[in-house]
C-alpha cells in the first residue's frame, strides 16, 4: 500500500514555516508587462492559450455564473485541470465612465487543485486586456484571409489597442480604419497608436470604416441589441473578430450576416447564452475553437468564405494568461507576498489564532 502512494505529488507541502501567496498588483502589472514588452506579453499569451485550448477536453467547464443589474453585470468565471484551478471575477458596467470609472474591472486567482490552497493571485483588469486580444489573434490566425493587412475597428475603447498590437503581432497588420461614435475615443486610440508606428485611417461612418478591411473588429459597449454590422454592409471573404458581445441582451451583428457566415466560438454552452449566436436557433451549427486548433475541424477554407468569431471570453483564457504571468513573475520584484491562509499550529484548532480573551 506505502508503494502506492506518491506523498511527495502534494505541490504545497504540510509543514514549512509560512505559506504566502504571490500577488500582482496593478502597479507591477504594468511594469512587467512594459519591462518584457507588450508585444512580447501578447504574443506569449496567445502560445499559452493555444496549448490549454489544444489540452480543451481536460478541463472542467462551465458558463461564468453571472449576476445582472440594471447599469451591469458581476460575473465568476471559473475552470479547473487535474492540476491547478482558476476564477475570475470580473464586472461590465457600461455607464460607469460617465461616472470617471471603468467598465471592466478584474482580479483572479491560482489554486493548486490537490490542496485546495491559493497559490497566486493577480489584477486582472489590465491583463484580460492582454488576454482578449491574443485570444482575438489566436482565432484571426487560423481564420481570417492570409493576405490580411489591414483591420476596421468599430469600437475604440479600453480595449481597442491591445486588438491592434495583438494583431499585428500576429498578422503583420499595420494599417487601421477606425470608427466610434465618441470622438475623444479615436482621438485616444490615434494618439495611442501613431507613435508605435501604425498607419491610421479615421472613417466617416460605419459604412466607409469597412473600406479595404480584410478584418472586422467589432468591440463596442453598450449593452443593447444593436446591429452594428448589418448584412448589406460585409463584401465576402473577411473575418469579423466580434468580441463586443458577451451577455445576454447584447449583439452586434445581423442575424441574416450571421446566417451568411461560417462562425466559431469558445464554449457554445455560454456563447449561445451571451454571443451573437443567441438571436440564432438553439442547435444553429457552430465550430468550437480549439477543434480547429486540433486539426478535428477546419478554419478558413476558401478565398470568398466569411468567417466570424463570436467571442464571449472563456476562463480557461483567463487560466492561461494567469499561468503565463505566474510563470514569469515568480521570485521576481514583480511579485509580492500575500499572508491569506490561516495556519494554526494544531490544523484542528483555529479558535487558537485568536487572542487570548475572546470568549
Amino acid at each position: 500500500f506505502l508503494h502506492s502512494v506518491n506523498f511527495y505529488s502534494v505541490r504545497v507541502p504540510y509543514k514549512q514555516e509560512k505559506i504566502v501567496v504571490d500577488f500582482v498588483d496593478v502597479e507591477n502589472m504594468a511594469a512587467w508587462i512594459a519591462n518584457q514588452g507588450l508585444d512580447n506579453v501578447l504574443a506569449g499569451v496567445t502560445g499559452y492559450i493555444e496549448e490549454d485550448f489544444r489540452n480543451w477536453p481536460a478541463f472542467d467547464k462551465t458558463p461564468r455564473v453571472a449576476s445582472h443589474s440594471t447599469h451591469g453585470v458581476i460575473e465568476l468565471m471559473p475552470t479547473a485541470n487535474d492540476d491547478t484551478y482558476s476564477f475570475k471575477y470580473v464586472n461590465g458596467h457600461p455607464i460607469n465612465t460617465k461616472r470617471g470609472l471603468q467598465t471592466v474591472t478584474a482580479f483572479g486567482l491560482l489554486a493548486d487543485v490537490d490542496s485546495g490552497y491559493p497559490t497566486f493571485l493577480a489584477e486582472m483588469t489590465l491583463l484580460t486586456a492582454v488576454r482578449t486580444a491574443a485570444t482575438s489573434a489566436m482565432a484571426a490566425k487560423l481564420l481570417a484571409p492570409r493576405s490580411a493587412s489591414v483591420m476596421a475597428m468599430i469600437g475604440t475603447g479600453a480595449q481597442s489597442e491591445f486588438q491592434a498590437l495583438a494583431m499585428r503581432k500576429a498578422l503583420g497588420v499595420n494599417t487601421l480604419r477606425v470608427w466610434d461614435t465618441d470622438p475623444e475615443a479615436v482621438e485616444k486610440l490615434v494618439n495611442n497608436l501613431t507613435p508605435l508606428g501604425f498607419e491610421i485611417i479615421q472613417a466617416a461612418n460605419a459604412h466607409d470604416v469597412l473600406d479595404g478591411a480584410h478584418i472586422i473588429t467589432t468591440c463596442t459597449a453598450d449593452k443593447t441589441n444593436a446591429t452594428i454590422l448589418s448584412d448589406d454592409m460585409v463584401a465576402t471573404g473577411v473575418h469579423i473578430n466580434a468580441i463586443g458581445g458577451d451577455c445576454p441582451g447584447k449583439t452586434e451583428l445581423d442575424s441574416a450576416l450571421l446566417r451568411r457566415s461560417d462562425i466559431f466560438v469558445e464554449y457554445p454552452e455560454q456563447t449561445r447564452i451571451e454571443g451573437e449566436i443567441q438571436q440564432l436557433e438553439d442547435d444553429y451549427p457552430v465550430i468550437e475553437l480549439w477543434q480547429v486548433l486540433t486539426g478535428e475541424q477546419q478554419g478558413r477554407t476558401s478565398e470568398d468564405q466569411i468567417t466570424i468569431f463570436d467571442s464571449v471570453g472563456f476562463a480557461i483564457e483567463d487560466f492561461s494568461a494567469l499561468r503565463y504571468v505566474r510563470d514569469h513573475v515568480t521570485g521576481t520584484s514583480f511579485s509580492t507576498k500575500l499572508d491569506m491562509i490561516a495556519e494554526p499550529q494544531d490544523p484542528k484548532n483555529l479558535f487558537s489564532l485568536l487572542p487570548s480573551g475572546n470568549g
